[in-house]
Protein backbone atom coordinates (compact mmCIF):
# COMPACT_ATOMS: atom_id res chain seq x y z
CA UNK A 1 0.00 0.00 0.00
CA UNK A 2 1.21 3.30 -0.87
CA UNK A 3 2.74 5.29 2.50
CA UNK A 4 1.18 8.40 3.33
CA UNK A 5 4.14 10.39 2.76
CA UNK A 6 3.71 9.55 -0.79
CA UNK A 7 0.14 10.37 -1.18
CA UNK A 8 1.06 13.62 0.34
CA UNK A 9 3.00 14.66 -3.45
CA UNK A 10 0.20 12.80 -5.27
CA UNK A 11 -2.85 13.57 -3.99
CA UNK A 12 -4.66 16.48 -6.08
CA UNK A 13 -8.22 17.69 -5.95
CA UNK A 14 -10.63 16.04 -8.19
CA UNK A 15 -14.32 16.96 -8.78
CA UNK A 16 -15.45 14.49 -11.84
CA UNK A 17 -15.87 10.76 -10.82
CA UNK A 18 -16.60 7.46 -12.34
CA UNK A 19 -19.86 6.08 -11.81
CA UNK A 20 -18.50 3.08 -9.47
CA UNK A 21 -19.81 2.46 -5.90
CA UNK A 22 -17.02 2.25 -2.87
CA UNK A 23 -16.22 -1.46 -2.55
CA UNK A 24 -17.61 -2.89 1.19
CA UNK A 25 -13.95 -3.86 1.85
CA UNK A 26 -13.12 -0.02 1.64
CA UNK A 27 -16.38 1.22 3.58
CA UNK A 28 -15.20 -0.84 6.20
CA UNK A 29 -11.46 0.38 6.48
CA UNK A 30 -12.51 3.99 5.74
CA UNK A 31 -15.08 4.31 8.62
CA UNK A 32 -12.39 2.44 10.73
CA UNK A 33 -10.14 5.83 9.94
CA UNK A 34 -12.83 7.73 10.55
CA UNK A 35 -13.95 6.53 14.25
CA UNK A 36 -9.77 6.81 14.58
CA UNK A 37 -10.46 10.48 14.10
CA UNK A 38 -13.11 10.82 16.14
CA UNK A 39 -11.78 9.61 19.07
CA UNK A 40 -8.90 11.19 18.38
CA UNK A 41 -9.67 14.59 18.10
CA UNK A 42 -13.13 14.22 19.91
CA UNK A 43 -15.10 14.69 16.33
CA UNK A 44 -18.43 13.31 14.93
CA UNK A 45 -16.99 12.68 11.24
CA UNK A 46 -19.46 10.44 9.29
CA UNK A 47 -19.49 8.82 5.89
CA UNK A 48 -22.31 9.27 3.46
CA UNK A 49 -22.54 6.41 0.69
CA UNK A 50 -24.77 6.69 -2.75
CA UNK A 51 -26.03 10.09 -1.85
CA UNK A 52 -25.60 12.59 -4.95
CA UNK A 53 -27.84 15.65 -3.09
CA UNK A 54 -24.77 17.03 -1.07
CA UNK A 55 -23.87 18.87 -4.34
CA UNK A 56 -26.10 21.72 -5.51
CA UNK A 57 -27.95 20.97 -8.72
CA UNK A 58 -25.78 23.99 -10.62
CA UNK A 59 -22.52 22.26 -9.33
CA UNK A 60 -23.43 19.30 -10.80
CA UNK A 61 -24.50 20.46 -13.76
CA UNK A 62 -21.42 22.50 -14.45
CA UNK A 63 -18.16 21.65 -12.16
CA UNK A 64 -18.66 18.44 -11.08
CA UNK A 65 -19.61 14.66 -12.03
CA UNK A 66 -20.46 11.46 -10.43
CA UNK A 67 -19.91 12.49 -6.79
CA UNK A 68 -21.99 10.34 -4.71
CA UNK A 69 -19.79 9.25 -1.48
CA UNK A 70 -18.40 12.28 1.25
CA UNK A 71 -17.51 12.30 4.58
CA UNK A 72 -19.37 14.65 6.57
CA UNK A 73 -16.93 17.07 8.83
CA UNK A 74 -18.41 17.77 11.61
CA UNK A 75 -17.69 18.16 15.47
CA UNK A 76 -19.13 19.72 18.80
CA UNK A 77 -18.49 23.13 18.54
CA UNK A 78 -15.54 24.39 20.16
CA UNK A 79 -13.13 27.17 19.94
CA UNK A 80 -10.49 24.65 18.52
CA UNK A 81 -12.85 22.55 16.33
CA UNK A 82 -11.99 24.17 12.81
CA UNK A 83 -8.06 23.25 13.01
CA UNK A 84 -8.96 19.74 14.60
CA UNK A 85 -11.63 18.98 11.16
CA UNK A 86 -8.62 20.58 9.12
CA UNK A 87 -6.36 18.36 11.04
CA UNK A 88 -8.30 15.06 10.99
CA UNK A 89 -9.00 15.40 6.90
CA UNK A 90 -5.96 15.62 6.14
CA UNK A 91 -5.63 12.60 7.57
CA UNK A 92 -8.12 11.63 5.70
CA UNK A 93 -7.27 12.68 2.41
CA UNK A 94 -4.17 11.27 2.36
CA UNK A 95 -5.63 7.73 3.65
CA UNK A 96 -8.01 7.66 1.02
CA UNK A 97 -4.99 8.32 -1.53
CA UNK A 98 -3.45 5.37 -0.48
CA UNK A 99 -6.38 3.10 -1.40
CA UNK A 100 -6.27 4.95 -4.68
CA UNK A 101 -9.57 6.81 -4.21
CA UNK A 102 -9.69 10.41 -4.97
CA UNK A 103 -10.93 13.55 -3.16
CA UNK A 104 -12.51 16.86 -2.89
CA UNK A 105 -12.64 18.93 0.54
CA UNK A 106 -15.70 21.15 0.07
CA UNK A 107 -16.08 24.04 2.97
CA UNK A 108 -18.73 25.89 1.35
CA UNK A 109 -20.58 25.32 -1.43
CA UNK A 110 -22.31 22.11 -0.80
CA UNK A 111 -26.27 21.56 0.14
CA UNK A 112 -26.11 22.47 3.75
CA UNK A 113 -29.62 21.77 4.46
CA UNK A 114 -28.89 18.94 2.97
CA UNK A 115 -25.83 17.42 4.73
CA UNK A 116 -26.66 18.60 8.44
CA UNK A 117 -29.79 16.63 8.73
CA UNK A 118 -27.61 13.69 8.92
CA UNK A 119 -25.74 15.23 11.43
CA UNK A 120 -28.11 16.60 13.90
CA UNK A 121 -26.44 18.63 17.35
CA UNK A 122 -23.34 18.79 15.43
CA UNK A 123 -21.57 21.79 13.69
CA UNK A 124 -21.02 20.96 9.97
CA UNK A 125 -17.45 22.60 8.77
CA UNK A 126 -17.96 20.68 5.47
CA UNK A 127 -17.57 17.61 3.29
CA UNK A 128 -15.09 15.47 2.47
CA UNK A 129 -15.95 13.89 -1.09
CA UNK A 130 -14.39 10.44 -1.72
CA UNK A 131 -14.41 8.19 -5.09
CA UNK A 132 -12.75 6.61 -7.96
CA UNK A 133 -11.71 10.20 -9.81
CA UNK A 134 -12.27 10.04 -13.72
CA UNK A 135 -8.57 11.22 -13.93
CA UNK A 136 -5.91 12.01 -11.04
CA UNK A 137 -6.42 15.45 -10.86
CA UNK A 138 -3.97 18.76 -11.37
CA UNK A 139 -1.48 19.96 -9.36
CA UNK A 140 -2.12 24.07 -8.13
CA UNK A 141 0.44 26.34 -9.26
CA UNK A 142 2.70 27.20 -6.42
CA UNK A 143 2.38 30.94 -5.52
CA UNK A 144 4.51 31.03 -3.13
CA UNK A 145 8.60 29.58 -2.27
CA UNK A 146 9.72 27.85 1.25
CA UNK A 147 11.07 31.21 1.80
CA UNK A 148 8.04 33.28 1.34
CA UNK A 149 6.10 31.00 3.96
CA UNK A 150 8.54 30.35 6.72
CA UNK A 151 11.83 31.94 8.90
CA UNK A 152 14.14 29.74 10.79
CA UNK A 153 15.66 32.33 13.38
CA UNK A 154 18.67 30.25 13.59
CA UNK A 155 21.75 30.44 10.74
CA UNK A 156 21.54 26.92 9.98
CA UNK A 157 18.20 25.41 8.65
CA UNK A 158 18.15 22.22 9.47
CA UNK A 159 16.88 19.62 6.90
CA UNK A 160 14.05 18.40 8.67
CA UNK A 161 12.30 22.28 8.58
CA UNK A 162 13.09 22.24 5.32
CA UNK A 163 11.23 19.35 4.24
CA UNK A 164 8.20 20.39 6.71
CA UNK A 165 7.94 23.46 5.04
CA UNK A 166 7.91 22.13 1.49
CA UNK A 167 5.03 19.32 2.21
CA UNK A 168 3.25 22.06 3.36
CA UNK A 169 3.48 23.73 0.09
CA UNK A 170 1.25 20.33 -1.03
CA UNK A 171 -1.26 21.60 1.26
CA UNK A 172 -4.78 22.38 -0.31
CA UNK A 173 -5.41 25.50 1.70
CA UNK A 174 -8.54 27.35 0.65
CA UNK A 175 -8.45 29.27 -2.68
CA UNK A 176 -4.90 28.19 -3.15
CA UNK A 177 -3.92 31.23 -1.14
CA UNK A 178 -0.72 29.70 1.22
CA UNK A 179 -1.46 32.54 3.51
CA UNK A 180 0.79 31.04 6.38
CA UNK A 181 4.15 31.66 8.12
CA UNK A 182 5.88 28.90 9.74
CA UNK A 183 8.52 30.21 11.98
CA UNK A 184 11.43 28.05 13.62
CA UNK A 185 13.61 28.24 16.35
CA UNK A 186 15.67 25.84 17.69
CA UNK A 187 13.35 22.54 17.64
CA UNK A 188 10.24 24.66 18.38
CA UNK A 189 7.82 25.59 15.82
CA UNK A 190 4.76 27.77 15.40
CA UNK A 191 2.44 28.71 12.53
CA UNK A 192 1.06 32.24 11.43
CA UNK A 193 -2.07 32.21 9.71
CA UNK A 194 -3.17 34.93 7.85
CA UNK A 195 -6.92 36.59 8.04
CA UNK A 196 -9.55 34.48 5.93
CA UNK A 197 -12.93 32.54 6.66
CA UNK A 198 -10.80 29.00 6.64
CA UNK A 199 -7.68 30.45 8.44
CA UNK A 200 -8.32 27.21 11.17
CA UNK A 201 -9.16 24.69 9.12
CA UNK A 202 -6.34 26.00 6.86
CA UNK A 203 -4.23 25.48 9.84
CA UNK A 204 -4.91 22.07 10.70
CA UNK A 205 -4.11 20.95 7.33
CA UNK A 206 -0.89 22.71 7.41
CA UNK A 207 0.30 20.97 10.34
CA UNK A 208 -0.33 17.45 8.88
CA UNK A 209 1.49 18.48 6.49
CA UNK A 210 4.60 20.13 8.11
CA UNK A 211 4.61 16.79 10.65
CA UNK A 212 4.44 14.68 7.74
CA UNK A 213 7.42 15.85 5.95
CA UNK A 214 9.35 17.22 9.10
CA UNK A 215 8.83 14.23 11.37
CA UNK A 216 7.28 14.20 14.59
CA UNK A 217 10.14 13.38 16.64
CA UNK A 218 12.63 16.18 14.92
CA UNK A 219 10.21 18.95 16.74
CA UNK A 220 7.72 20.18 19.17
CA UNK A 221 4.82 22.73 18.50
CA UNK A 222 4.84 26.08 20.24
CA UNK A 223 2.35 26.27 22.24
Amino acid sequence: MMKMIDAMYKRHTVRKYLDKNLPDSFIDVINERIEENNQKYLLNMKLITKDSFAIPLFLRLFLCKGVKNYIILCGNHAKDLEERIGYAACDLMLYAQTLGLNTWFISGTYNKFHVHKKVKKSQVLGILVIGFGMNNGKPHKEKRTPLEVSNYMENDTPEWFKNGVEATLYAPTALNRQEYKIVGNGNMVKIDMGDGMYRGIDKGIIKYHFELGAGKENFEWEK
